[in-house]
C-alpha cells in the first residue's frame, strides 16, 4: 500500500475522499449525511509521498503549485474533512509523520519567535503591506482584519464586526477625555470607532507602512486627524501614559521570548487606574509551535499563545486579569465569510497577483477556518487593570455599555 493510502485510510473514517493518481482511483471513508464528499487528483507521481511525509506543508504546497487538483468540492471541503476526522477536543491532531521532522520544525519555530524590532517590521510587511485592494475585496467596509463577534451566527460580517467593536469598547469602560493607545492599529477602524463613540483621544501605532497610509487618510477624511493619530512605530518605543490600551490581533506577532517585555511596557504606559484589553488568537491546551505553512507563507515570526503563556507573562508586573473571555467559534464564522468573499472575487485577486497566490490565499483562509472549527484554536479577550478598583465589581456594566454603543 502506498504511503499516502495508509495516511488517508487512518485519517478519513467519516465522509469520503476519492483519490486519483498514477496508481489509479480509490476511495477512503464512509459516506454520511452532512459530511464532505471530496475528490482530488495528483498530477504527478511524487505528490502522494510528499504529502504523507509532510502533512502540514506538503498538501498546501501541492495545492498552491497546482499539483493537487480538487475535482469535487473545494479546498475548504478537503481541509474540513481531514480536521473533522481528527478533532482536537476528541484527542485528534494532524502531525508530521516523521519525529525528526517534528523536532526540526519545533526548533525552527522557537527561533522564528525572536521578533527583534527590525525583524518585526519585516515580518509585518510580509503580510500587511500587501495591496490594500486585496483586503477590500474580502473584508468588511471598515477593514476589520480580526475575529468578529457573532451575537447570532446568522448575522452578516458587517454586523458581526460592528458588534466586535462595541464588545471591546465596552470592556475598555472609557470615560470622557481619556487617552487610548491602540497597539497594532491596522487600517484604523478601531481607533476611529472609539473616538466616534466616546470622544476619546486615540494614538494608533503600526509597523505596516501601507496600513499607516490608509489609517491616516481615513482620519483626515473623517475630519478627526487632530484627535485620532497614527504613527509608524514599534510599541516598545512608545512614550507617555494612557488611560486605556487596546490591542486587537497584534499579540500573535509578539513571540513568547518578548511576552514579558510586552506586558512590562503595557504596565509602564498605563495610568495608575488604567485598563488594557488584549484580543488575540489563542491556543487551547498547552503551548505548541507554529505550523509550517503559516510560518512560511502567511505570518513569519507569528506564534499563537496558550492562555497559560499570556497570564504567566503578565504576572510579574502586577497586572490584574480582571476579565478573560474565550471566543470558541466566532473566528470560524468570520473566516468562512472571508473565504466566501474571496471565492467571489477570484478574477480580481488573480489580476492583482496570480492564480498561485489565489490558491495560497484560499488555503490560508480554509485552513484557519477549520482550525477554529475542529482544531485547537480559539480567541481570547483578556482585560487587565493596574488597580482592583478601576472597574465595576460585576460584569453587568459590559452589557449595558454594549447597548449604548450600538
Amino acid at each position: 500500500m502506498a504511503l499516502i493510502d495508509t495516511f488517508l485510510s487512518r485519517g478519513v473514517k467519516r465522509g469520503t475522499l476519492t483519490l486519483t493518481d498514477t496508481n489509479g482511483t480509490r476511495s477512503f471513508g464512509t459516506a454520511e449525511p452532512g459530511w464532505p464528499d471530496v475528490a482530488v487528483r495528483f498530477t504527478d507521481a511524487g505528490v502522494g509521498r510528499y504529502i504523507a511525509t509532510h502533512p502540514r506543508l506538503g498538501a498546501a504546497e501541492a495545492f498552491i503549485d497546482g499539483r493537487l487538483v480538487l475535482e469535487r468540492g473545494d479546498i475548504m471541503d478537503l481541509l474540513s474533512l481531514l480536521r473533522r476526522n481528527n478533532r482536537w477536543d476528541k484527542g485528534g491532531d494532524i502531525k508530521d509523520a516523521s519525529a525528526l521532522s517534528r523536532g526540526f520544525g519545533a526548533l525552527k519555530g522557537r527561533l522564528s519567535r525572536l521578533n527583534w524590532e527590525r525583524k518585526s517590521k519585516a515580518n509585518v510587511a510580509h503580510h500587511y503591506d500587501l495591496d490594500e485592494r486585496l483586503y477590500r475585496l474580502f473584508l468588511d467596509a471598515d477593514l476589520q482584519y480580526s475575529c468578529a463577534y457573532y451575537t447570532d451566527p446568522a448575522n452578516s460580517l458587517e454586523q458581526a464586526q460592528a458588534d466586535k467593536k462595541a464588545h471591546i469598547a465596552a470592556k475598555l469602560a472609557l470615560k470622557p477625555g481619556q487617552r487610548v493607545l491602540d497597539i497594532g492599529c491596522g487600517w484604523g477602524g478601531m481607533a476611529l470607532y472609539l473616538h466616534q463613540k466616546t470622544g476619546a483621544e486615540v494614538l494608533g501605532v503600526t509597523l505596516s507602512e501601507e496600513q499607516l497610509r490608509v489609517a491616516r487618510e481615513r482620519a483626515t477624511a473623517a475630519g478627526v486627524a487632530d484627535h485620532v493619530k497614527f504613527e509608524l512605530i514599534d510599541y516598545r518605543r512608545v512614550q507617555g501614559r494612557f488611560d486605556r490600551i487596546v490591542s486587537v490581533g497584534m499579540f500573535e506577532h509578539v513571540g513568547p521570548p518578548h511576552y514579558r517585555q510586552f506586558f512590562s511596557k503595557v504596565h509602564d504606559l498605563l495610568t495608575e487606574d488604567g485598563v488594557a484589553l488584549i484580543h488575540t488568537i489563542g491556543r487551547m491546551g498547552s503551548p505548541g509551535t507554529t505550523d509550517a505553512f503559516t510560518q512560511k507563507y502567511i505570518f513569519p515570526g507569528g506564534y499563537i499563545p496558550a492562555l497559560s503563556e499570556i497570564v504567566e507573562a503578565s504576572e510579574p508586573f502586577r497586572l490584574i486579569a480582571t476579565d478573560i473571555e474565550t471566543l470558541r467559534l466566532h473566528y470560524a464564522l468570520t473566516l468562512r465569510a472571508w473565504y466566501a468573499r474571496t471565492l467571489a472575487h477570484q478574477t480580481e485577486i488573480e489580476a492583482l497577483y496570480d492564480a498561485r497566490f489565489y490558491r495560497m490565499w484560499t488555503f490560508y483562509l480554509a485552513g484557519a477556518a477549520t482550525a477554529f472549527e475542529d482544531g485547537g484554536l480559539c480567541n481570547y479577550q483578556l482585560q487587565f487593570a493596574r488597580d482592583r478598583h478601576a472597574l465595576p465589581i460585576t460584569r453587568d456594566y459590559l452589557g449595558e455599555a454594549e447597548v449604548r454603543l450600538k
